[in-house]
Protein backbone atom coordinates (compact mmCIF):
# COMPACT_ATOMS: atom_id res chain seq x y z
CA UNK A 1 0.00 0.00 0.00
CA UNK A 2 1.12 3.56 -0.59
CA UNK A 3 1.67 5.77 2.44
CA UNK A 4 -1.10 8.33 2.99
CA UNK A 5 0.73 11.65 2.72
CA UNK A 6 -0.04 13.86 5.69
CA UNK A 7 -0.99 11.00 8.01
CA UNK A 8 2.06 11.20 10.29
CA UNK A 9 0.97 8.35 12.58
CA UNK A 10 4.29 6.54 12.14
CA UNK A 11 6.06 9.74 13.23
CA UNK A 12 3.93 10.22 16.33
CA UNK A 13 2.80 6.91 17.85
CA UNK A 14 6.01 4.86 18.10
CA UNK A 15 9.08 5.64 20.13
CA UNK A 16 12.21 6.23 18.05
CA UNK A 17 15.19 5.58 20.28
CA UNK A 18 17.80 6.90 17.83
CA UNK A 19 16.04 10.30 18.00
CA UNK A 20 15.32 9.99 21.74
CA UNK A 21 11.63 10.36 20.79
CA UNK A 22 9.07 9.02 23.21
CA UNK A 23 5.91 7.24 22.08
CA UNK A 24 2.88 9.44 21.32
CA UNK A 25 5.04 12.53 20.84
CA UNK A 26 5.45 14.26 17.47
CA UNK A 27 8.84 13.72 15.91
CA UNK A 28 10.84 16.93 15.75
CA UNK A 29 11.20 16.41 11.99
CA UNK A 30 7.46 16.16 11.32
CA UNK A 31 6.37 19.42 9.73
CA UNK A 32 3.00 21.20 9.93
CA UNK A 33 1.73 19.19 6.95
CA UNK A 34 2.66 15.94 8.75
CA UNK A 35 5.49 15.26 6.31
CA UNK A 36 9.01 14.24 7.29
CA UNK A 37 11.45 17.09 6.73
CA UNK A 38 14.40 14.66 6.55
CA UNK A 39 12.76 12.12 4.22
CA UNK A 40 15.37 10.76 1.81
CA UNK A 41 18.25 12.37 3.70
CA UNK A 42 21.11 10.41 5.26
CA UNK A 43 20.25 11.63 8.76
CA UNK A 44 16.84 9.94 8.63
CA UNK A 45 16.95 6.97 11.04
CA UNK A 46 17.05 3.50 9.52
CA UNK A 47 13.99 2.46 11.53
CA UNK A 48 12.04 5.21 9.76
CA UNK A 49 13.35 4.29 6.32
CA UNK A 50 12.55 0.62 6.93
CA UNK A 51 8.91 1.27 7.90
CA UNK A 52 6.55 0.27 5.09
CA UNK A 53 2.88 1.19 5.16
CA UNK A 54 0.51 -1.76 4.95
CA UNK A 55 -3.21 -2.27 5.41
CA UNK A 56 -2.82 -4.23 8.69
CA UNK A 57 -0.76 -1.48 10.30
CA UNK A 58 -2.20 1.64 8.73
CA UNK A 59 -5.85 0.65 8.31
CA UNK A 60 -8.03 2.62 5.95
CA UNK A 61 -7.64 6.08 7.50
CA UNK A 62 -5.30 8.16 9.66
CA UNK A 63 -7.25 7.50 12.87
CA UNK A 64 -6.96 3.73 12.41
CA UNK A 65 -3.26 4.08 11.70
CA UNK A 66 -2.73 6.01 14.92
CA UNK A 67 -4.75 3.53 16.98
CA UNK A 68 -2.96 0.53 15.46
CA UNK A 69 0.49 2.01 15.96
CA UNK A 70 -0.28 3.07 19.56
CA UNK A 71 -1.43 -0.49 20.26
CA UNK A 72 1.67 -2.02 18.65
CA UNK A 73 3.93 0.31 20.61
CA UNK A 74 2.22 -0.72 23.85
CA UNK A 75 2.54 -4.47 23.26
CA UNK A 76 6.14 -4.49 22.06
Amino acid sequence: MECRLGCGACCIAPSISSLKKAANVRCEYLNAQNLCSIFGKPERPKVCSDFKADKDTCGSNNEQAMANLIYLEAVT
